[in-house]
């Protein structure tokens, strides 16, 4: 435990860039007109960015410090729970507080169009949450499949699957209620339920990936 520790650690120091990057634009985002994006949701991208530099960075520099790749792998689990409750704190937060400080303009939060909002703060954050983590993982599989076969294979697969099911309107359908399921959802034992699910079947996925994967 205490060798994953020190590469949740390690992890989240070298994510700094990531931090940077996200807070720079929470800070400076401006929207004009009377309907806003809320500027907590910009804290999502801090989501999308770490594992390019958990997998493309870390990985390498870890293998090359003599990190097994099991600790790699259980560490950036747990940096990507720690990130995914601390991006959805802070844009809770917002929501809660400095949203309502601009009466004038409406401000329009993820939070709400995602109706986890409907749930009250608590579920609402824990939604949130579970969704961000889903996000991580997901990309972290994706990325570190990139170097091999199967990865391209998973590649031509997504966009094909973008590609045929948003024009017919049967299967564009079932893509809806799928986003639905994971992300526009009001349920929230469903919700966090299948959003739980998602995150461990992949992760077991990306153990059996990161097994295959060299430096």
């Amino acid at each position: 435990m205490k060798a994953i520790f020190a590469i949740v650690k390690r992890l989240l120091a070298s994510n700094k860039i990531s931090f940077i990057l996200t807070a720079l634009v929470v800070l400076c985002a401006t929207s004009s007109g009377d309907v806003v994006l809320s500027n907590g949701n910009y804290t999502w991208l801090l989501a999308v960015m770490t594992p390019f530099f958990f997998v493309f960075y870390d990985y390498t520099k870890l293998m090359y410090l003599g990190a097994s790749k099991k600790d790699y792998f259980f560490g950036a689990l747990i940096s990507y729970g720690i990130l995914s409750f601390g991006i959805s704190l802070v844009n809770t937060g917002i929501h809660l507080l400095i949203e309502p400080l601009y009466p004038a303009r409406t401000v329009i939060n993820l939070m709400d169009v995602c109706k986890w909002s409907e749930n009250g703060i608590f579920l609402a954050g824990l939604q949130q949450m579970v969704f961000l983590l889903l996000v991580m993982i997901s990309l972290h599989v994706l990325l570190s499949m990139q170097a091999h076969w199967y990865g391209w294979l998973t590649d031509t697969i997504l966009v094909a699957i973008l590609s045929i099911f948003t024009p017919i309107a049967p299967l564009r359908g079932i893509l809806s209620g799928f986003f639905q399921v994971i992300m526009l959802n009001g349920n929230a034992v469903l919700h966090i339920g299948v959003c739980l699910l998602l995150s461990a079947a992949l992760s077991f996925a990306g153990l059996v990936v990161l097994k295959r994967k060299t430096l």
